[in-house]
């Protein structure tokens, strides 16, 4: 399944005052528009992105895309835009994520959750349950209203491909896209929103996302690990990839990596996803002897679904021997090649216990590890 998403930029944002348009406005280091672009693209299921801007300023944007996004020019009103944008998707699409660029604190997780609803409903969205008291006023009197069903419905907001198209363009004044499905009596889901999803509209809400953003994007992860295996009879040990000619090897269910165990370990408790053993129980038996490379690549990239890249690691591995210092080079270029790190960003090291304990003694090898994770564009 391929999905696509559209960012719709094409309003002149007036209501927000001055005199670039809301969506252009720098936030921080970019323009709105821009962190969701980003948080799409750095999503692993989005595969192609398609921004809709006014017609006249198409490289007033450009400079801020990656080379891969689609500009296309707009519309006159909302509608007219994200039918352009959906012209614009691949032949292949068969689900798409509709956004407005002024929304511009866009997760991950929401991208995710939003995905997985679609398996079980025609389209769905992010929304908040509304909690203040709502009152009616008309005719000089105030009245209640009962919130108890009521919901502030944001974007993005998920659609079917073929459905959404052919709703809109069925014509018609829709509040959101949302409305386009609800007509047809299709199948709605709701999932829970975020107050970071705030539209920017009013004069001081761009001060106010502001503050909201700033806060929490760019603070890094940091997470440890540490693995112990036994060393047994054999012909060499497995670290960080690099096999070690020895008098001994490694005993494990796997290939008993302690190093990329460990390291896996850390990158999984930066991200708060639990730890080696919930993703790959030794009691399985398909990880009899699997190459831990695989543990390692997919802590990598669930950290990258829950919205953190890894940015740096440090693995250090205490025995008496094998000797290490000769396959370090080696050891990080693996590690390199298989996190997706530069070089520069890959440590290793080793030391002994000046034979003391169980490592002292020959009967294993131990591994402590650290890495640090940094919020992809768009996480929490």
């Amino acid at each position: 399944m391929s999905i696509a998403a559209i960012i719709v930029a094409a309003g002149r944002g007036e209501r927000a005052g001055g005199a670039v348009p809301k969506q252009r406005r720098m936030l921080g280091k970019r323009p709105v528009f821009q962190w969701s672009l980003e948080a799409f693209a750095n999503h692993p299921d989005i595969a192609e992105c398609i921004l809709v801007v006014p017609g006249v300023e198409t490289e007033n944007y450009r400079a801020f895309c990656p080379a891969n996004t689609q500009i296309v020019a707009g519309g006159d009103t909302r509608t007219a835009s994200v039918l352009a944008g959906l012209s614009a998707c691949s032949a292949r699409t068969k689900s798409v994520l509709i956004h407005d660029a002024a929304r511009p604190g866009l997760t991950t997780d929401i991208i995710s959750r939003l995905i997985d609803a679609l398996k079980t409903s025609d389209a769905a969205a992010p929304a908040l349950k509304v909690v203040d008291a709502l009152k009616r006023k008309a005719a000089g009197r105030v009245e209640a209203v009962d919130r108890a069903h009521l919901h502030r419905v944001q974007t993005p907001q998920a659609f079917e491909f073929q459905m959404i198209r052919e709703a809109l363009s069925n014509g018609g004044d829709y509040v959101d896209d949302l409305a386009a499905i609800e007509g047809q009596g299709g199948t709605v889901t709701l999932i829970e929103g975020n107050e970071r999803l705030a539209k920017i509209t009013h004069r001081g809400d761009h001060r106010q996302m502001e503050r909201l953003l700033m806060s929490s994007t760019s603070t890094p992860r940091f997470g440890t690990g540490f693995d112990v295996h036994a060393l047994v009879p054999g012909d060499g040990v497995t670290l960080c990839g690099v096999t070690i000619p020895h008098t001994q090897k490694l005993e494990g269910h796997s290939d008993a990596d302690v190093a990329w165990h460990a390291l896996t370990d850390a990158i999984l408790g930066a991200a708060a996803l639990g730890d080696i053993g919930d993703h790959f129980p030794p009691s399985d038996p398909q990880w009899k002897g699997a190459d831990s490379a695989t543990f390692l690549k997919h802590a990598v990239e669930i950290a990258k679904k829950a919205g953190w890249r890894l940015t740096s690691c440090d693995v250090t591995v205490i025995c008496e021997a094998p000797k290490v210092k000769p396959q370090r080079g080696a050891m990080r270029q693996r590690t390199a090649d298989v996190t997706g790190l530069s070089l520069d960003a890959v440590s290793v090291k080793a030391t002994t216990t000046e034979g003391l304990g169980f490592t002292g003694r020959r009967e294993g090898i131990a591994a402590q590890a650290s890495a640090v994770l940094s919020p992809l564009a768009g996480a929490d």
